[in-house]
């Protein structure tokens, strides 16, 4: 687990890419104080596995699921990445709960400066939009932001200064493609409040049953 709350940003060093899989060398500094093999890091947002490190620089194995779902792909040696290493039960809850199980992809559609902030828009699917309300919490490339506004199939998120020094975000240009992982919570309720309507939905009221029930 994850709360969006980046702690550096590093860079790819290499990938080395199979049929439809990549092993990726990707450097850093402060996420290496307590790193162990095995360890999660969130990289752009996505729960990826060390399974090797040394020197400021570890290695990390993505399935061709995992490329398939998220930006990745799109990732070439010198591109700066968002890192977060796993939410260690001691420390603060800063951000939100992200899993670093991305849902999908979205795209930078307008970039616009508000005073001290500057205002992005992300277009994305139906899908992912039923899970992003606004002043809700999103995770766009692991960050946890809050939603300003939402409407059909997009929505924007304000910049502070401090967010845009520390992470990846204002790097982006319109047209590129963010990782974008939605309240987990959200997603949840959502589940149970659908389970819940399939139920009624196939509920009725007939002479049967209200003769069993001394009708």
């Amino acid at each position: 687990m994850f709360t969006g709350i980046v702690e550096e940003v590093g860079s790819i060093v290499s990938i080395r890419r199979g049929s439809r899989s990549a092993t990726l060398k990707i450097q850093g500094k402060e996420i290496f104080s307590d790193m162990k093999l095995g360890d999660s890091i969130a990289v752009n947002g996505i729960c990826l596995t060390v399974t090797e490190f040394g020197g400021n620089v570890f290695s990390t194995d993505a399935t061709p699921e995992t490329l398939d779902r998220t930006s990745l792909s799109l990732l070439s040696a010198g591109s700066h990445v968002n890192l977060e290493r796993a939410m260690s039960a001691s420390g603060r809850f800063g951000g939100h709960i992200v899993t670093g199980h991305i849902d999908g992809t979205a795209k930078v559609s307008d970039i616009r400066k508000d005073d001290n902030a500057v205002i992005i828009r992300f277009t994305c699917s139906k899908e992912q939009m039923e899970g992003i309300i606004e002043k809700g919490s999103v995770a766009v490339d692991g960050i946890s932001l809050t939603v300003a506004s939402v409407d059909r199939d997009s929505f924007t998120v304000s910049v502070i200064p401090h967010t845009g020094k520390e992470t990846t975000l204002l790097e982006r240009k319109k047209g590129e493609i963010v990782n974008l992982e939605t309240d987990v919570i959200g997603k949840y309720v959502a589940k149970f409040v659908g389970r819940g309507e399939e139920k009624r939905s196939s509920f009725s009221i007939t002479e049967e049953y209200l003769r069993e029930r001394g009708f």
